[in-house]
C-alpha cells in the first residue's frame, strides 16, 4: 500500500519542528545545513532501505538505546564509553551527538559525512585505557568498531520491524550491505553486510560478553534524564524497556533483563502506533526532509513511497545468533 504523508497544522507544525531540531542541536554541536549544496549525494541514495529506515525518530530512540545495551556487555566498549565520556553526569549531549552522526551518516552531503567521520575517528584515536579486569583497549581498534556498527544497525533495523513496519528479508540484507560504505570510513571494515555475518559475528562474541550493574545504570539514567523534546518524554521510559524488548534473548539472559523490563500489552500497541504515526509525520526541519529537498525530490519523498502495513505482523523480530 501507499502511505499518507501527515503534516500538522500550524502552530503545531512549528512545535514539531523545533522539537526535531531539539534532538539534534545544543551547545557545542556543529550545525549541519542538510539542504545544500545542492544535488550533492550522501553515502547512501535516497531510495534506500537505510533512507527509510533512519527517518523514524521513535524507532531510532528504541534501536539506538538496545545498541548501547549490547555495547556495554563488552567490557572494553564499556569502559570506553563509561570511562571517557560524560553520559553519566550529562546524558542528552552525548545522545544528541551520537543522532547527529546518525543522521549526518544517512542523509548529509558526502563531503560533510566524511569529515565528520574523520573526526570521529581522530577523537577514537585519543581514547584509549585499561579495563578493571586488566584488559588494554583502544576505541579505534576494528574489532571493536565492528562491534559498535553490527550493534547500530542491528537496533535501528530490529526497532523498525518492531514499532513501525515489516522489512522483507531482502531488504533487511539491503540495509546491512548499504551500511558498508560508511562502516569502512569509521574504521569496522569487517561489520557485517547481512543478517548472516550479523549472526556469525553475535555467536563469536557471545562469550566475550558479561553482565554489568552499568547496563541497569545506562537505563536507569533513560528513565529519568530529560533527554527527550516535552512531546515525547512521556514515551521515554517506554522506549528504554522497548529498547530490552528487542534485545536478543540470550544477551538479555547474559545482563539479567528479565521479565520485569517487558512492556505490557497496551504499552506496545502505544509505542507501534507512535511508530506508524512517526513514520508518517513531515516535519520541514528534519534531514530527512531537507536532504529529499537537497537531491531535488519532494520534501515527502520518503513519506507517501509505498510500505507494507504497520499493523502487519505482532512479533518481535530478534537475531538470536
Amino acid at each position: 500500500m501507499t502511505t499518507a504523508a501527515l503534516r500538522l497544522p500550524w502552530p503545531l507544525r512549528g512545535l514539531a519542528d523545533a522539537a526535531a531540531a531539539e534532538l539534534l542541536g545544543g551547545e557545542g554541536l556543529p550545525h549541519v545545513d542538510f539542504s545544500t549544496p545542492l544535488g550533492e549525494p550522501a553515502l547512501t541514495a535516497p531510495d534506500s532501505v537505510s533512507w527509510r529506515v533512519f527517518k523514524n525518530p521513535v524507532s531510532l530512540f528504541i534501536g539506538g538505546v538496545a545498541a548501547v545495551i549490547l555495547e556495554l556487555a563488552e567490557p572494553r566498549v564499556r569502559s570506553g564509553v563509561w570511562d571517557h565520556t560524560r553520559f553519566r553526569l550529562d546524558p542528552k549531549p552525548r545522545l544528541q551527538r551520537t543522532g547527529l552522526a546518525a543522521m549526518v551518516t544517512v542523509y548529509g552531503p558526502r563531503r560533510a559525512a566524511e569529515a565528520m567521520i574523520a573526526g570521529v575517528g581522530r577523537m577514537h584515536g585519543r581514547v584509549t585505557g585499561v579495563t578493571p579486569a586488566g584488559q588494554a583497549y583502544r576505541a579505534d581498534d576494528p574489532e571493536l568498531l565492528d562491534w559498535v556498527q553490527a550493534t547500530a544497525s542491528f537496533g535501528f533495523l530490529e526497532a523498525y520491524k518492531a514499532f513501525v513496519a515489516p522489512v522483507s528479508e531482502a531488504d533487511q540484507d539491503r540495509f546491512y550491505a548499504e551500511s558498508a560504505p560508511a562502516a569502512r570510513l569509521y574504521g569496522a571494515v569487517g561489520a557485517p553486510t547481512s543478517r548472516a555475518q550479523l549472526e556469525t559475528l553475535m555467536s563469536l562474541m557471545r562469550d566475550r560478553l558479561e553482565p554489568s550493574p552499568i547496563v541497569f545504570d545506562f537505563l536507569d539514567i533513560l528513565r529519568r534524564a530529560p533527554v527527550l523534546p516535552g512531546p515525547l518524554r512521556p514515551l521515554q521510559g517506554l522506549m528504554a524497556r522497548a529498547a530490552v524488548e528487542i534485545t536478543p534473548t540470550w544477551a538479555r539472559a547474559l545482563l539479567g533483563l528479565d521479565a520485569r523490563w517487558d512492556l505490557k500489552a497496551w504499552e506496545r500497541r502505544l509505542l507501534r502506533t507512535a511508530g506508524a504515526a512517526a513514520d508518517r509525520l513531515v516535519l520541514d526541519a528534519s534531514p530527512p526532509v531537507q536532504a529529499s529537498r537537497r537531491l531535488g525530490l519532494p520534501g515527502d519523498y520518503l513519506y507517501t513511497r509505498p510500505l507494507p502495513s504497520p499493523l502487519a505482523g505482532e512479533g518481535v523480530g530478534e537475531a538470536d545468533g
